[in-house]
């Protein structure tokens, strides 16, 4: 074993907490993939455009298919992403009030080309209409690809934080250079500590689940607090108003309630107790009618990436799950009630 200073640099051991990959000579991969789905329709999704002919605006994701990766060696990084893209996109002329409804094709979003280089193919149904798709063409097309410039930034900035580990050098010379402007900012003496400290890095989470019951009785399942105490079976706090706190299983997800718009939408801060002090998640809940059932849609931002899979469990296993088990059990009860069997009022909870 090489000592400092000494040595092929490639063999040195660094004393660091991590013990991983010293110099960062190694081969690292982190997968990208769920998070750039994530992000792709987070950046996407949304857009519109418009002129004086009519107004047009992005929809829905109808496809992502493809995987992006990063990869660190000899202390650089290295970028792989391939995405296939279909586009929803909906617009409404001015002057005739008619609606008309389209595609925009990604066939090849990958390192090889350029952002600007990038294919997008903007389609139409049959019928009149043109000017929207001439609209889309132009304005929407340069939206899309200051888009996917976007997700480009992020995915080279945002999601790699934390893959180039710092070497003893780096860390010693980043203590100099804090503790220099700590001692002329503060005059703190000179055996002062400086903490440092690392930005987390996040994924975005989409996730969509049927549920049998009115949009009305689903709603308040994620605002009532006996309901969340019954498929939780937990004790649950519960403040459901703007600005309100709530506390879930048994403490272990608490957060804030930051918009609620009745039957249509709840926005919260949410996070577990094992995340990192004070770091929330933006969790969205959007419920969307459809024939006999509800659709739930979540959008979650700001998950740290070590927690994606417990996130993703955490809402399919204890919500979405649990929710129907109780539903279903309250559905019996009131068939078995309507055949004249007498039942306590505690299980009218979902009435």
């Amino acid at each position: 074993m090489a000592k400092w200073g000494q040595g092929d640099p490639r063999w040195i051991v660094e004393e660091r907490e991590d013990g991983t990959n010293v110099n960062n000579w190694h081969w690292t991969e982190r997968d990208a993939t769920s998070w750039s789905k994530g992000r792709l329709r987070e950046l996407l999704v949304g857009i519109t455009v418009e002129n004086e002919a009519g107004r047009c605006e992005i929809s829905e994701l109808k496809q992502v298919e493809g995987e992006a990766s990063c990869s660190s060696r000899k202390g650089k990084l290295i970028f792989f992403y391939e995405w296939n893209i279909k586009l929803g996109w909906k617009g409404i002329i001015r002057e005739s009030g008619a609606k008309h409804k389209g595609l925009i094709e990604i066939p090849s979003l990958s390192e090889e080309n350029e952002v600007d280089d990038t294919e997008v193919n903007v389609s139409k149904k049959k019928g009149d209409g043109d000017i929207l798709k001439d609209l889309m063409k132009t304005a929407g097309t340069a939206k899309v690809r200051e888009a996917l410039g976007d997700y480009l930034k992020a995915l080279k900035t945002e999601f790699t934080m934390g893959m180039i580990l710092p070497t003893k050098a780096m860390a010693a010379q980043e203590l100099t250079v804090e503790r220099k402007l700590s001692e002329n900012a503060l005059q703190i003496q000179a055996s002062s500590r400086v903490a440092l400290g690392v930005r987390i890095p996040t994924v975005a989470l989409h996730m969509t689940e049927l549920f049998d019951t009115a949009i009305e009785q689903l709603y308040r399942i994620f605002t009532v607090k006996d309901l969340v105490q019954k498929f939780s079976k937990s004790p649950a706090v519960l403040e459901a108003e703007k600005g309100g706190k709530f506390q879930m299983f048994d403490g272990n997800i608490t957060g804030e309630y930051t918009e609620l718009l009745t039957n249509k939408k709840i926005v919260m801060k949410w996070r577990c107790r094992n995340w990192p002090e004070e770091h929330y998640a933006i969790v969205a809940l959007n419920f969307v009618p459809t024939l006999q059932q509800t659709e739930l849609q979540l959008d979650c931002k700001g998950v740290p990436v070590c927690e994606e899979e417990n996130m993703k469990f955490c809402w399919q296993k204890q919500h979405f799950e649990e929710i129907k088990v109780m539903h279903s059990g309250v559905a019996r009860t009131e068939k078995s009630m309507e055949k004249g069997t007498f039942w306590p009022a505690t299980v009218l909870l979902m009435k």
